[in-house]
């Protein structure tokens, strides 16, 4: 059966659905030794040699969903050219291809699923379906009412809709004598390069700590840093219902 290049690529787990389409336009894929650069070509990937910068793609047939808390000082993406620390690093014991669903940067910790199903990965990251993320936050010092209410609304100067909720949290047992730091948590249905960190730079407040808790109703119960785990069933069949 035909299926679009795009969808062949994602399915097998080597890039998102988007990227994919990239991959396309550049001529990097190639259907039975012909360049292909039009995004509405289909293949059939158990009969045609497809092929994406040389390596014949070969399709996945087992879907893997995964969560990991990521740690500090890794930077989600497949390499780096700086030679940095990559999430994939801390998949030990998986033998499969999984690529991150989105991005937290270098400094971010916190909840990132990794899949090889480029349909549910590009459903997951697509602004439409607006997946709720959140986001606890250390910030410097204690933010006033007014920056509360500016991290409230739209952003237009940095192109940020306005989150969904924003409180401080009421940490249990708080000491008697107040904190230099504070905490709040930020819950957005974007995901856009730095954005709890630019939101908060945008009201004059210095996130020191930032982790995303959770996405949609998963969270990282269980996990702790550098830990990942399979989701369970429910829990994938929660991902593909989205939007």
């Amino acid at each position: 059966m035909e299926i679009r290049l795009q969808k062949i690529i994602a399915d097998a787990g080597l890039a998102s659905r988007r990227a994919a389409e990239k991959l396309i336009t550049f001529g990097k894929v190639r259907v039975n030794g012909k360049v292909v650069k039009e995004l509405g070509s289909k293949a059939d990937p158990e009969k045609d040699i497809i092929t994406l910068s040389g390596k014949v793609i070969k399709p996945t047939k087992k879907k893997l969903y995964i969560m990991l808390y990521k740690p500090p000082g890794y930077v989600t993406t497949m390499k780096d050219p700086e030679g940095r620390p990559i999430v994939t690093d801390l998949l030990k014991g998986l033998n499969d291809r999984v690529y991150p669903v989105g991005r937290l940067d270098f400094d971010t910790q916190g909840l990132l699923l990794f899949t090889n199903d480029g349909e549910t990965a590009n459903k997951l990251t697509h602004p439409r379906h607006k997946v709720l993320k959140k986001y606890r936050v250390k910030v410097r010092g204690h933010l006033s009412k007014d920056q509360i209410a500016k991290l409230k609304l739209e952003n237009k100067e940095l192109g940020f809709r306005a989150p969904v909720d924003v409180y401080v949290e009421a940490l249990p047992n708080a000491p008697k004598r107040p904190s230099k730091n504070s905490w709040i948590v930020i819950t957005i249905a974007e995901g856009k390069n730095r954005q709890v960190r630019r939101m908060c730079d945008s009201v004059g407040a210095t996130a020191l700590k930032l982790t995303r808790v959770s996405f949609g109703n998963l969270t990282l119960k269980g996990l702790r840093p550098a830990e990942h785990r399979h989701l369970t069933a429910p829990e994938v069949e929660y991902l593909k219902g989205l939007g």
